[in-house]
């Protein structure tokens, strides 16, 4: 499809999608960086709130593993004792079987033998991680998926791939995961947060340390066990912006 190799100003690296004409990851934030503090953190703080000892991670989309791998790599350097199975669509097959020779940072260098089989077979597993790439349509697989705990809904952005970002997509994700789950998202656009408020999550917006704002979602309102997060009321915020409207397929 086309990518360019991106140094980020945490030192590691991320692609540039000639097709999309986007980062896979914030250049300025660092792609290590914003997997931990957008996705990893708020879904293993959320697990140590509701003493869940397996997660069920849906990552959307797979692309060159960041979320997946800072997770396995966060889990491990802090014993964490979860297990967690990871589900991941993926277009690009090649682009999966490019991620041996990938310059990957020396974080993930104790987890390069996880790496190369995910690379070689699309899957991994051992007793506390289990690994298994989709190659294909994300719609699609979704659909087949249940039991889901945490979405790292951390596709391409709505204005080149808007078919990850409708209510019908969301309504989708909302029927395969737990009645406790979290979803994490960098998007904190209006059209995206009523997508998924009228696919019944409630929204809200979070923020981890100095990090800019994000939303993450709950099926209710009493399901929101992190800190540093806030309450949006989309009822409030349609009246207020009375031409805001969601995305739909």
């Amino acid at each position: 499809m086309g990518y360019g190799l991106i140094l980020t100003e945490d030192g590691s690296y991320t692609l540039y999608s000639k097709k999309y004409e986007q980062h896979f990851h914030s250049v300025k934030a660092g792609a290590v960086n914003e997997s931990l503090s957008k996705h990893v953190i708020p879904a293993l703080n959320f697990s140590k709130n509701d003493n869940l000892k397996e997660l069920n991670i849906l990552d959307i989309c797979f692309g060159i593993g960041y979320n997946t791998f800072s997770t396995i790599d966060y889990i491990l350097k802090n014993n964490i004792d979860t297990k967690v199975n990871f589900y991941s669509p993926e277009f690009d097959g090649e682009l999966i079987k490019s991620l041996q020779n990938f310059e990957f940072p020396d974080e993930f260098n104790d987890i390069k033998y996880i790496i190369d089989e995910v690379s070689k077979n699309n899957f991994y597993e051992d007793e506390q991680f289990k690994i298994e790439i989709f190659i294909g349509d994300a719609r699609q697989y979704i659909q087949t998926l249940n039991n889901i705990d945490v979405v790292y809904q951390d596709a391409f952005s709505s204005d080149v791939n808007k078919e990850l970002w409708t209510k019908e997509y969301f309504s989708d994700i909302y029927n395969c995961t737990k009645d406790n789950c979290l979803m994490t998202t960098y998007s904190i656009a209006t059209p995206i947060r009523l997508s998924m408020w009228e696919s019944k999550f409630e929204i809200y917006e979070y923020r981890s340390g100095n990090t800019d704002r994000q939303t993450v979602c709950f099926k209710h309102k009493n399901n929101a066990s992190l800190e540093n997060i806030k309450y949006i009321d989309m009822v409030l915020k349609k009246e207020r912006n009375t031409t805001a409207v969601s995305l739909k397929d």
